[in-house]
């Protein structure tokens, strides 16, 4: 169980604060919620405390790892799936997965994928909540500002992919 103030991840919405726990009647049942304010979008979430594992909430990583998951925008990826809608569905389930080094794969993929020859409307989206996800963990890892590690990531990859500053 979360604890007021704790850092924590949800896979599919990034990094925020518990602010509260409350007690709520939803359905005729009554329920815990976490409140988490996800400062990356600035909004609130209400998690039920009985569903938190099952989603994949879990604490938000170190700086030393946010330092290794950072350091891995200097790779440049490798096989890239060449179907849109194959290519879609195994990015979507890296970001489902939760796992911090799957959600930079897919920023690396869609990025490459971008410059190379742009990305549908829903590939665009997918990179930008990605980003959002990734980022929002990294600066509450770091206690650094959301806008200083997009950034950062941005410079790393324009120097790997070798992509024309906008």
């Amino acid at each position: 169980m979360y604890a007021i103030g704790d850092r924590i991840v949800h896979p599919l919405h990034g990094a925020g604060l518990v602010e509260k726990i409350v007690r709520q009647k939803t359905g005729g049942v009554l329920r815990d919620y976490y409140a988490v304010n996800l400062p990356g979008n600035g909004m609130t979430m209400m998690i039920p405390v009985d569903a938190a594992e099952r989603i994949g909430m879990r604490p938000v990583m170190s700086a030393g790892e946010a330092d290794r998951v950072l350091a891995l925008f200097s790779e440049k990826e490798q096989h890239i799936t060449a179907n849109w809608s194959l290519r879609y569905k195994e990015n979507l389930n890296r970001i489902k997965s939760g796992n911090p080094d799957e959600v930079a794969r897919v920023i690396r993929i869609l990025t490459r994928c971008d410059y190379e020859k742009g990305l549908s409307g829903g590939e665009r989206k997918m990179l930008n909540n990605a980003r959002l996800i990734l980022i929002s963990e990294i600066a509450l890892a770091k206690d650094m500002p959301f806008q200083e590690i997009d950034a950062q990531i941005t410079d790393v990859m324009q120097k790997n992919y070798f992509i024309p500053e906008k």
